[in-house]
């Protein structure tokens, strides 16, 4: 083995995003147990490309003993990922569960049924959710999704407060989900003002609790907003504890 310029991945910095692994043109990291992980020395070449895709800084270029970079064993290895792997990773996800879904109700799905019983009123709806996945730190940037739509950026604790979250904010929306107070903020700014870039969003509400550290997520749409460029309308629903919404 040779001294040679590699990358290193901070697991400390590393937030599991996947933006790097489609970045990655060789196949080197993939997403494991939630951390960006070189997978082989022979993979990784040394050039940084994935550098400036990593919005924590947790990737950079050191040099250090490692095996030599074989473009053979490259092309061995992307031949045996399966098609859907690595549609799944040029995503940014490696988890089933992250899979990007663009969701359709059709005529199929069974219609909204009512049921009473003891003075208790049970109502069931069907679900308005129209893409998979919801969160931010998970939804790719250029998800088709995205393009021509209205798109729902809400704060985690709406839909639990909110009782016709699905019927009067979701229906017709795209949405993403995050909290101000628990999750990076430059992140989503950084985030969020990519998704207005490159796709035709038609308009953008923020669904957020009356708690002032909720108001966060106002800010934080502002601000990808102004970094965009783009001028989209922007609502603001405000929810209150009780459930219902604040004029």
């Amino acid at each position: 083995m040779a001294v040679r310029k590699i990358v290193h991945i901070d697991e400390e910095k590393c937030n599991g995003c996947g933006l790097c692994v489609p970045a990655c043109a060789e196949g080197a990291i993939q997403i494991i147990d939630g951390k960006a992980r070189l997978i082989s020395d022979i993979y990784c070449d040394g050039l940084g490309a994935c550098l400036g895709e990593c919005p924590r800084g947790a990737i950079t270029i050191i040099e250090r003993e490692a095996e030599e970079f074989d473009e053979e064993a490259v092309k061995e290895h992307l031949s045996r990922s399966k098609p859907e792997t690595m549609a799944h990773a040029h995503h940014g996800f490696s988890c089933p569960g992250s899979r990007m879904m663009d969701l359709k109700h059709g005529e199929n799905v069974k219609a909204a049924t009512k049921a009473f019983s003891g003075g208790d009123i049970s109502i069931s709806i069907r679900s308005q959710l129209g893409n998979w996945p919801v969160q931010l730190m998970l939804v790719p940037v250029d998800a088709p999704y995205f393009d021509g739509a209205d798109l729902l950026v809400t704060a985690d604790c709406v839909p639990f407060a909110y009782p016709n979250y699905h019927l009067e904010l979701l229906k017709g929306k795209s949405v993403v989900i995050g909290c101000p107070k628990l999750d990076d903020g430059n992140y989503y700014v950084a985030k969020l003002a990519e998704i207005f870039k490159r796709n035709r969003i038609k308009s953008v509400t923020v669904a957020h609790m009356e708690v002032p550290c909720c108001y966060g997520l106002v800010k934080i749409v502002e601000e990808a907003l102004n970094l965009s460029g783009k001028d989209i309308p922007l609502n603001l629903v405000e929810i209150r504890i009780k459930g219902d919404l604040k004029n």
